[in-house]
């Protein structure tokens, strides 16, 4: 049962907006794994990276620590790398926050054979065309591909299925 002080140390850490992507937040992403009450006012933490050499990992755990220190819990902060992150963990709302700020969401499940090898048709994160061209493998960040929109003539991010 989820008490009302462990749903206010979620709420507050839920809260920490992604330092690459400042539209969505470290739960939207699934970043934030759980936050647990480990006696008093302190808690747990457990942030799982996107990938293991994600250079922003330790600017979320420092936000989620400040988050939670902010609003008076004692922060543990435990980086929990198994299972590894997938792009299955971006939550719907996440998926639509991306979408709103030009990213184009993931749009296979991570197992899937055509989103591992790029076989993806990706829509406009603007005009929402599928008339779309992978320009680059690599975008703004690892995580991310370079696509253009031959509708809209608009370049975009891709957020990639991991």
């Amino acid at each position: 049962m989820v008490t009302s002080e462990q749903q206010s140390a979620w709420d507050a850490a839920a809260a920490v907006l992604d330092p690459e992507v400042p539209a969505v937040t470290v739960a939207d992403l699934g970043i934030l794994r759980s936050v647990e009450m480990t006696g008093g006012r302190s808690v747990l933490a457990k942030v799982t990276p996107t990938y293991s050499g994600c250079p922003a990992v330790s600017a979320i755990e420092i936000a989620i620590d400040v988050a939670l220190r902010e609003a008076g819990f004692d922060p543990t902060i435990e980086r929990v790398m198994s299972p590894p992150w997938t792009t299955d963990w971006v939550t719907t709302e996440g998926r639509e926050k991306l979408r709103a700020y030009g990213i184009a969401p993931p749009v296979q499940a991570s197992n899937s054979l055509r989103a591992l090898f790029g076989d993806t048709v990706v829509a406009c994160p603007r005009c929402a065309s599928t008339d779309t061209t992978r320009v680059s493998e690599f975008g703004s960040t690892a995580c991310k591909a370079l696509y253009k929109c031959d509708a809209c003539h608009e370049p975009f991010d891709y957020f990639k299925c991991i």
